[in-house]
């Protein structure tokens, strides 16, 4: 007998009067999470069937550029490491990995 559970991960955005996040908050209760604060988010979902993915990128408008830039470059690693956890592909995952380093050295970030 198949046992179909769900885990909630809700995802709360308020904007000021035009329409501009200025607040992001997100809770995840089976990992222990509520109403987290966040600053930015890149969000993206496959859909299998159009074969194209679906993205929402937000950041609130007080945000940083300087933990912007801090914020793609982590996510840019990570994709990495996500990248070459699914396809076990050594030569693009260190192509990947060479513009990871050279993106952090052109915006100073190590």
């Amino acid at each position: 007998m198949e046992i179909n559970q769900k885990a909630p991960i809700t995802i709360n955005v308020e904007l000021d009067e035009n329409k501009i996040p200025k607040k992001i908050s997100w809770s995840a209760p089976d990992g222990g999470l509520e109403d987290q604060n966040a600053k930015a988010m890149l969000l993206s979902f496959w859909n299998y069937e159009k074969k194209e993915s679906f993205r929402m990128d937000l950041w609130v408008k007080d945000m940083p550029i300087e933990d912007m830039k801090q914020f793609f470059y982590q996510n840019l690693v990570s994709m990495t490491k996500t990248y070459y956890k699914a396809t076990q592909d050594e030569k693009m995952t260190a192509t990947m990995n060479d513009f990871c380093d050279y993106f952090s050295e052109k915006l100073n970030l190590k």
